[in-house]
């Protein structure tokens, strides 16, 4: 018959990802004649326990390059975002929220533009397209089986033999020191 044991360690108590689209208006000098590219930049980010919710705080900046005068001149119009997401993860059985815990959060999608277009009065409004994960590393109980009997111990023996030991003998110099 086994015996169990219970044995604290840290592990993953909690995990989840969550898919995010949002979108955002940018003004221009210019009125736009056309959106030439759209690109996100320095992504940064960093989670934080908040009551039973896993937060992320995090900015990245967005670059436009348009054309305008009727495609005779380009130029980029730069914005840094910011934001800031809640996440309800949910905790597995037998793990403290409480206690210490760190929060790992990854980016699964990078921040993309997933659609520009051109408003009024040189506005151009865009959606921003991410996906983060989430994995909450803390304390948590495991029960292990272990076995009562101990594994026998092996015997070492030393390779010396008498004609080793009379070498060893016949080679030390007594007026060494």
């Amino acid at each position: 018959m086994a015996a169990f044991k219970e044995i604290v360690t840290k592990a993953i108590i909690g995990k989840g990802k969550k898919y995010f689209k949002n979108s955002y208006t940018i003004n221009t000098e210019s009125k736009p004649t056309t959106v030439l590219g759209c690109w996100v930049i320095n992504h940064k980010f960093k989670g934080y326990k908040s009551g039973e919710k896993i937060g992320v705080d995090g900015s990245y900046d967005i670059n436009i390059w348009y054309s305008y005068d009727n495609d005779s001149k380009t130029t980029v119009v730069s914005k840094k975002i910011d934001y800031n997401d809640l996440f309800n993860v949910k905790i597995k059985e037998n793990a403290d929220l409480t206690s210490d815990t760190d929060v790992i959060v990854r980016t699964l999608k990078q921040p993309t533009c997933s659609k520009v277009n051109i408003e009024n009065d040189g506005v151009i409004s865009f959606d921003i397209e991410k996906e983060l994960g989430v994995e909450i590393v803390g304390e948590t109980k495991m029960k292990i089986a272990i076995e009562e009997d101990e594994e026998p111990w092996d015997e070492i023996e030393d390779e010396m033999d008498e004609e080793i030991e009379k070498e060893i003998e016949n080679n030390i110099e007594e007026k060494y020191i």
